[in-house]
């Protein structure tokens, strides 16, 4: 199904670029996809894919811009924390309670998307993907209240439905459940450990050091599929 390289976001062979979705996504994940999109469009809404496939130089891009405090980092509500404040041990896990360690990415899959409602936008409108959004009165929250009605017979959940003591809630990332589900259990620490090890990650040794209770808390600590 995967070999690590696929699994860990050096090898795009798994997935097929849609230009007309702006995305990549997992080809086994591509025609369901399609058809949840189609569902979305016969009620109203327009359902657009934010982010798809992320490899993994995109990942670690990411995460060192959110280590410098190039970009913000959220608390669980969505606001923004002060960057200077936090230790190191704090700052690693401010980017990990909403952006993976690269190399454990389920974006790295192609089984797991963002998605927004372009028909709910109002004209220059610049989408966040914060908690507020989704919620009661929020921009896209008739899309949040669709999908938690209608993913689940096209085989897509949130892994991040609820807050785990992890990764923060995030109602917009979906999951194909078929494809994500073998994958998690494929990914192992000592997979994970090999690539931060060669990589350029800041906080590489620390991160190193906590792979063990990063991998329990951030990579497997995710809400059950529906049964």
């Amino acid at each position: 199904m995967f070999n690590d390289l696929e699994l860990t976001g050096r090898a795009s062979t798994h997935v097929v670029q849609r230009d007309d979705l702006g995305a990549a996504i997992h080809h086994q994940a591509l025609e369901p996809f399609l058809a949840l999109k189609t569902a979305a469009a016969n009620s109203g809404i327009d359902l657009q894919i934010a982010s798809g496939f992320r490899d993994f130089g995109a990942q670690l891009r990411i995460w060192n811009m959110k280590y410098r405090g190039e970009r913000p980092l959220y608390d669980v509500a969505g606001n923004v924390r002060d960057h200077a404040s936090l230790t190191t041990s704090e700052r690693i896990d401010g980017i990990l309670c909403w952006s993976a360690l690269p190399g454990a990415s389920r974006h790295h899959w192609g089984t797991d998307i963002d998605v927004i409602d372009r028909a709910a936008m109002p004209e220059n409108y610049r989408y966040r993907l914060v908690p507020e959004e989704y919620a009661p009165g929020g921009v896209f929250a008739a899309l949040n209240s669709w999908l938690t009605g209608n993913i689940a017979r096209y085989g897509f959940y949130r892994p991040y439905a609820e807050y785990r003591g992890g990764v923060n809630p995030e109602p917009w990332h979906l999951s194909f459940a078929p494809i994500a589900t073998p994958a998690l259990q494929l990914l192992t620490p000592e997979l994970i450990a090999a690539i931060v090890r060669d990589s350029e990650l800041l906080g590489k040794d620390e991160v190193l050091a906590r792979l063990p209770a990063i991998y329990r808390t951030y990579v497997v600590n995710i809400s059950a599929y529906p049964s």
